[in-house]
C-alpha cells in the first residue's frame, strides 16, 4: 500500500478525467438546441476566455499561497473566514458527490444501448433496479481502490483517460475530413430559434460551465503532488486541451448536419454523427468511449468529494470523524460520507425515477459560489500583496466571468443553491460545537450579516420552489 504522490501526467489526467465526463458526448445536441453557430462562437469565446482567466486563478494562487492544500474549499476559507469557507466546502462536496451520481446513472444508460432490447429494457434511463445495483456495485469497488491509495487511483485514472480521449479524437479528424462550410453556413444567426443573438448566448453558458467543472482537481489534490508547481500546470494543460476538443467538436458537428437535425437527436449525439460518418460501428465507438469516460470521471469525483471533507474537518469546519486518514494515507472519513451519500442517492434515483439532468441541475448549482470565492481571493490576495498587474487582472477578469455565469444561470439556479446551502451551515454551527467542547459559537458581525442575508433569501427559495417548481 502506498502514499506515494501524484507527477504531472497524473494530475493532468485527474483535470481531464473531471472535465471530460459525459457532457461532451452530448454537446453537439445540447449546443444545437439553445443556439446557431454565431451564438455559439460567441458562447465558446467568453467560455473560452474565462476559464483561462479561472483556470489561471487556480495557476496564481498555486505559486502565491503555496502552503495552503485544500484548493477550493481552503481559498474560501483563507480569503473570507470560517463560515464562508465551510459553505464552500458543503457546496462544493455537494456539487462532487451529486454529479458522481449521475456519472454513475449515465454509464449504465450507456450499457443499456448494448444489452437492452424493445422487448426488455434491462437499464433504461440509468434509473432501473438493475442499473442501480450495477452503479452500487462501482460505489464500492472504487471506494476499495482509492482506500489504497490516492496514487493508485490517480494511475488507473490516467491509463482510462488515454483510452477514452483517443476517440474523440478520431471524432474531430472525421468531421474535419467531410465538413462542410456551406452546411455550417445553413442558420448560422440561429433564426429558426426565434430567440435574440443575447439569449442564444445565455443559453450555452450553463453547458460549458458544466463541462469544464473539475477544472480544479489538481489544486484539490495539492497534498498528493510530487510537486505543488505542478498543480498551476496540471491545471492549464487539462484547460487548454479540454477546450480545444471541446469547441472542435460542436463547431465541427455543425459542418456536418444542420443545426435542427442535431438538435432532435437522441444523446449521446455524438454517437449518431459518427454514425452518420462511418456507420453503425461509428455508434458502438463512441458509446463504449462514454462508459469509459463517465466512470474514470466518477473514480476522480470521488477523490476530489473525499478530500474536500478532510480538508474542512482539519480546520474545525466539519465534524471530527472526517478527519481522518488510513494507513495509505486516504482520507478515509471523507470516502466513507461521500460513498454513503451516493449510495443513498442512487435508491433516491431508483425511487423518483430522476435521471442525469436533474441530478446536473443540482450538481451545477452549487459550484457557482465556490468558483466566484476562489478567483475574489486570488484578487484579493495579489491586491495584498501587490502582486503583478497582470495576475490582478486575472482574478478580476475570474470574478466578473463568475458573476456572469451566476447571472447567465438565472434565478432558478441561484435559488436552489440557497435550498441546498442552509444544511451547510448546521454542520458548521456542529462542528465548531463539537470543537469547542459544548461552547456555543460567535458569530462577528460580517457573519451574522451573512446569515440573515441566506436566510432571507433561504424564505425566498422555499416560497419561490413550492410555487414554481421549475426545477423538479
Amino acid at each position: 500500500m502506498s502514499k506515494g504522490k501524484i507527477g504531472l501526467f497524473s494530475l493532468t489526467a485527474l483535470v481531464l478525467s473531471s472535465m471530460i465526463g459525459f457532457g461532451i458526448f452530448s454537446l453537439p445536441q445540447n449546443m444545437a438546441e439553445v443556439a446557431g453557430a454565431e451564438a455559439l462562437l460567441i458562447g465558446w469565446l467568453i467560455t473560452g476566455i474565462g476559464i483561462v482567466f479561472l483556470g489561471l486563478s487556480f495557476f496564481f494562487l498555486s505559486r502565491l499561497k503555496p502552503e495552503l492544500d485544500g484548493g477550493v474549499y481552503t481559498y474560501a476559507r483563507e480569503g473570507f473566514g470560517d463560515l464562508v469557507g465551510s459553505l464552500a466546502a458543503w457546496g462544493y462536496w455537494l456539487c462532487t458527490a451529486i454529479g458522481s451520481v449521475g456519472y454513475l446513472v449515465v454509464a449504465f444508460e450507456g450499457i443499456g444501448t448494448f444489452v437492452d432490447t424493445p422487448s426488455l429494457s434491462l437499464f433504461g434511463k440509468g434509473n432501473t433496479i438493475a442499473a442501480i445495483l450495477g452503479a452500487s456495485t462501482i460505489v464500492w469497488l472504487v471506494h476499495l481502490l482509492i482506500a489504497r491509495g490516492i496514487k493508485e487511483a490517480a494511475s488507473v485514472n490516467l491509463i482510462a483517460t488515454i483510452v477514452k480521449t483517443l476517440p474523440l479524437f478520431l471524432f474531430i479528424g472525421l468531421t474535419i475530413w467531410y465538413f462542410s462550410p456551406t452546411q455550417f453556413a445553413h442558420d448560422f444567426d440561429g433564426a429558426s430559434l426565434q430567440q435574440p443573438l443575447l439569449e442564444q448566448v445565455k443559453g450555452t453558458m450553463l453547458i460549458t460551465l458544466w463541462v469544464f467543472v473539475g477544472v480544479e482537481g489538481a489544486s484539490i489534490l495539492s497534498a498528493h503532488a510530487k510537486k505543488k508547481s505542478d498543480v498551476g500546470l496540471a491545471t492549464l494543460l487539462g484547460i487548454l486541451i479540454t477546450l480545444v476538443l471541446y469547441v472542435a467538436i460542436t463547431v465541427f458537428s455543425l459542418g456536418i448536419l444542420p443545426r435542427e437535425v442535431i438538435a432532435q437527436m437522441p444523446n449521446p449525439s455524438m454517437a449518431g454523427i459518427l454514425e452518420h460518418l462511418i456507420g453503425a460501428s461509428g455508434k458502438i465507438i463512441i458509446t463504449f468511449c462514454l462508459i469509459v469516460s463517465v466512470l474514470a470521471s466518477y473514480m476522480s469525483w470521488t477523490m476530489f468529494s473525499s478530500e474536500i471533507p478532510y480538508q474542512a474537518a482539519k480546520s474545525h469546519n466539519f465534524p471530527q470523524s472526517l478527519n481522518k486518514t488510513n494507513k495509505n494515507g486516504t482520507p478515509i472519513g471523507g470516502l466513507w460520507l461521500t460513498n454513503i451519500t451516493i449510495q443513498i442517492s442512487l435508491l433516491l434515483v431508483l425511487f423518483t425515477g430522476k435521471g442525469y439532468n436533474v441530478l446536473i441541475q443540482i450538481s451545477t448549482a452549487m459550484i457557482l459560489v465556490p468558483y466566484f470565492l476562489v478567483s475574489a481571493y486570488l484578487l484579493k490576495t495579489a491586491i495584498k500583496q501587490s502582486a503583478a498587474w497582470y495576475i490582478k487582472l486575472t482574478g478580476l477578469m475570474s470574478s466578473l466571468y463568475a458573476l456572469w455565469i451566476v447571472y447567465a444561470a438565472g434565478l432558478d439556479y441561484l435559488l436552489l443553491s440557497v435550498l441546498l446551502y442552509m444544511p451547510g451551515i448546521a454542520v458548521f454551527i456542529y462542528s465548531h460545537y463539537q470543537y469547542n467542547q459544548g461552547k456555543a459559537f460567535t458569530f462577528n458581525r460580517y457573519e451574522k450579516v451573512l446569515l440573515c442575508a441566506i436566510s432571507l433569501l433561504f424564505i425566498v427559495s422555499v416560497y419561490y420552489s413550492v410555487t414554481n417548481m421549475s426545477w423538479s
